[in-house]
């Protein structure tokens, strides 16, 4: 069958009858020819979209990838994201705490250190226990007198600079016995060249089961020391008058630990009223 611009011809000898066999042929024909376009059509927009998703790997990779060297402009932008609402943001001051409070401040001058200056305050107690050895404590005095408590040159350093009072406390062991005396200055500098201009001595306090020691001409150890606004001195020696040499351990060892157990009184005082000072409510 073929078709002319004058109509359908029905097949030889035009009979008007319809050639059933060439129209269902030639639309199976137009059928396919459909089908083939559907599926071509189909690969190439594949192909299409396969090429796009490509070109957006590899321009990702090489130019916006997290962590690359690339175009960091080709990711999306924070701004553009939706908003979360209904979530708590945390929240941070801007303004830094104020510093721990130095214990050092509250011991190195009058004006912040304002705990009591007792005897009990730096040497409490009836004994004294460092490591295996124990000190029984003898006589205790306190005096604004601060040339009283001395023998030679010390008394009028503490004076001269500024000395306001002297608490002594006596320890002994076995024989031997340690005067320990803490002056009181008002500032940490009084303090220090006090100590370090030291000439002379403390006076051996004796008394409470302590006999005289440390007088009469008798060869004493003599030590001077600062921490904060206190100078703190000691003498000692044996309690049967005999002379102290560089070879009595026993003797440095006493003073040792008294002077020991004085400078951590002294700083304990400090930590204790830093302590206080932080745990207050802000004013």
């Amino acid at each position: 069958m073929s078709f002319g611009q004058g109509g359908p011809s029905w097949g030889p000898g035009d009979s008007g009858t319809p050639d059933w066999a060439a129209l269902a042929e030639a639309s199976a024909a137009r059928s396919r020819r459909r089908k083939w376009l559907m599926i071509g059509g189909g690969a190439l927009a594949t192909a299409a979209v396969a090429a796009i998703v490509a070109t957006a790997v590899i321009t990702t990779d090489g130019r916006g990838a997290p962590g690359s060297d690339g175009d960091a402009s080709a990711l999306p932008s924070a701004a553009g994201l939706p908003a979360e609402s209904g979530v708590p943001q945390p929240s941070f001051s801007s303004v830094a705490p104020p510093p721990p409070p130095n214990p050092r401040d509250y011991i190195a001058d009058e004006r912040k250190d304002k705990a009591p200056v007792t005897v009990d305050a730096f040497f409490p107690g009836r004994k004294l226990t460092m490591g295996d050895r124990v000190y029984v404590k003898g006589a205790t005095a306190r005096t604004a007198s601060c040339a009283a408590t001395t023998q030679g040159a010390l008394g009028s350093i503490l004076v001269n600079n500024g000395c306001d009072q002297v608490i002594r406390a006596t320890y002994a062991k076995d024989g031997i016995a340690v005067t320990v005396g803490l002056a009181v200055f008002g500032t940490e500098a009084e303090a220090r060249k006090a100590a370090q201009q030291a000439t002379g001595g403390l006076a051996s306090l004796s008394g409470s089961g302590v006999p005289t020691f440390c007088r009469g001409g008798s060869v004493c150890r003599r030590t001077a020391n600062s921490y904060g606004r206190y100078a703190y001195f000691t003498v000692g020696g044996y309690t049967s008058g005999k002379n102290v040499t560089t070879a009595s351990a026993d003797v440095y060892k006493v003073g040792d630990d008294l002077t020991d157990f004085t400078f951590r009184q002294i700083r304990h005082r400090g930590d204790v009223q830093a302590s206080a000072a932080a745990a207050a409510p802000a004013a």
